[in-house]
């Protein structure tokens, strides 16, 4: 897994290795102006053959002193560059300072007005790189507190192109972070109706990624990302947090070992898993969690229905069990065979007194490892007598309209506009969901994140070199709930089952790519499981 900092974890690394004599601040900010042109250069290896032009713009802090390394070294390789500056001179930090009078030395700087004679993005020979490095991690504060940056903003939000990011074919690079957004939340300080954000080509950020790369808006405008490595090992191992409570995670779980079945094992050696169907003409999201577990391995998976549904299940089904299940009274007997091991119900499963009575017999009087899902949680949401008693063996598998069911005042707390840095993230709202009820959460979406009751959590980002569009399709989420369900049989915990089915989930998508439904996520899987080496 990859550790993700916050922006006051990076600071107190990064003073750690000042105040150890490892490094000094201008070393820092000089490796850090380096990587990113190494980046731009990277990413467009055509630019390192003749000259570009470029428009760099830096802020009042520290990140504006990187942009003047940037500008410095770009100005060196023949570039053509302007430099336009927020703030003032002789207020700038002093490392921030030195590098505007290095720059000084070789070039002109601008005052940033935001008058359109001063700066304006409308005339395509004037750049070929934009470089924002106005605010990086450091903002805490609204866009509407800066005004004069406004028109600014909305020019450079203006030019910004999904495609190209840029109709004239600008390169846009932020440094460490688009200007305008928390790295510990992704979230946007300020109003995007009246201030557009900066989309970013390329983001450029430094020794480990932020938590707020993966979260919120930043991942809707920004293309790609870096992370360069700047020397802050040995202060890593220092200040890296000692419990999983102090830190959070981009997964990529080890399962090496937990998905390969070993040559004398039999079918109950990897669990039974019991899916619970909705009614007829209502099966075909528990049949695609039942698919779901099958494939992720559980030895044997049941689908219990209603006996008129299923004929209709029998029409579709071969490999997996058909369960007549009426109530929660059948389901409870049912549970009398030790044999089965995990639930999942909820996939179209019905709100009406027989949803009901099955999410009582399983939450009131079972402590199976149960994936409790879709119209699960909507009865959840509407029976907190149930919901009381919810144990550590469940995970929740809401999306956003369910959350706000489950946990309206979390989520009207997420939703906030943003006032301060650092803002409250995803990643704060499912920790505080998880502690509530007291078991697993994990919260859907291309940045879903995972907590359970203790204060762990883990983003499984599907963005980037990793993003799946494919996966906004239905029935998609009853196939996850399905996979989670499958390693619960296989003895996963709840947690490590909801991370490592969520990141096969994004596998998956990406070896299908575009046209995916939800009937071929599971097919996916021996081919994930081969590329990886699994047996």
């Amino acid at each position: 897994m990859t550790e993700l900092l916050t922006a006051a974890q990076m600071r107190a690394i990064e003073q750690a290795a000042i105040e150890s004599g490892e490094v000094t601040g201008l070393e820092l900010m000089e490796r850090a102006g380096a990587g990113v042109v190494e980046a731009i250069l990277e990413e467009w290896p055509d630019m390192a053959n003749s000259p570009q032009k470029a428009v760099v713009l830096c802020g009042p802090g520290n990140n504006g002193g990187d942009g003047f390394v940037v500008a410095r070294l770009l100005k060196a390789r023949g570039w053509a560059v302007e430099v336009f500056l927020y703030g003032e001179l002789e207020k700038l930090p002093p490392d921030a300072k030195v590098n505007a009078e290095r720059w000084l030395e070789v070039g002109e700087i601008v005052a940033l007005s935001g008058q359109a004679s001063e700066f304006s993005f409308d005339d395509p020979q004037r750049t070929d790189v934009f470089v924002d490095a106005l605010f990086g991690t450091g903002l805490s504060r609204p866009f509407l507190s800066l005004p004069s940056l406004r028109f600014s903003l909305n020019t450079a939000g203006a030019i910004a192109s999904q495609e190209d990011h840029h109709p004239y074919g600008v390169k846009v690079v932020s440094v460490d972070i688009g200007s305008g957004f928390c790295s510990d939340s992704g979230a946007y300080l300020g109003s995007i109706d009246s201030i557009d954000p900066i989309f970013s080509t390329l983001t450029v950020s430094f020794h480990r990624p932020k938590i707020g790369h993966f979260l919120g808006g930043v991942v809707v405008h920004c293309a790609k990302l870096r992370v360069i490595d700047i020397g802050l090992e040995r202060s890593q191992k220092v200040f890296s947090p000692k419990t999983d409570i102090e830190s959070c995670k981009l997964i990529r779980p080890r399962i090496e070992g937990y998905v390969t079945k070993w040559g004398n094992s039999h079918k109950y050696h990897h669990g039974h898993a019991l899916i619970l169907s909705g009614p007829s003409a209502h099966t075909g999201a528990g049949r695609l969690a039942a698919r779901g577990a099958l494939r992720i391995g559980a030895g044997v998976v049941s689908l219990g229905a209603p006996q008129s549904a299923i004929a209709e299940c029998a029409a579709q089904l071969t490999a997996i069990i058909l369960a007549p299940i009426e109530d929660g009274v059948a389901l409870a007997a049912t549970l009398q065979d030790k044999r089965i091991n995990a639930l999942c119900l909820g996939p179209a499963l019905g709100l009406d007194d027989r949803a009901q009575g099955m999410v009582a017999a399983v939450v009131g009087a079972s402590t199976h490892p149960t994936v409790l899902d879709a119209d699960a949680l909507t009865i959840l949401s509407e029976m907190p007598e149930l919901f009381a008693k919810l144990h550590e063996n469940c995970v929740l598998t809401p999306h956003a309209g369910e959350f706000k069911r489950l946990f309206p005042d979390i989520m009207a707390k997420l939703g906030a506009p943003a006032t301060t840095g650092p803002a409250y993230s995803k990643v704060d709202a499912t920790r505080e969901a998880a502690a509530r009820a007291g078991c697993v959460v994990l919260f859907k979406g291309a940045d879903t994140v995972i907590a359970d009751q203790t204060g762990r959590a883990v983003i499984s980002s599907a963005h980037y070199e990793r993003a799946a569009p494919w996966l906004a399709t239905a029935g998609a989420g009853d196939v996850l709930a399905g996979f989670i369900t499958g390693l619960l049989a296989r003895g996963f915990g709840p947690m490590q089952a909801a991370e490592v089915a969520a990141w096969l989930h994004v596998e998956c998508a990406l070896q299908f790519g575009p046209g995916l439904i939800a009937e071929d996520i599971p097919e996916q899987l021996p081919g994930v499981f081969r590329a990886l080496k699994f047996t």
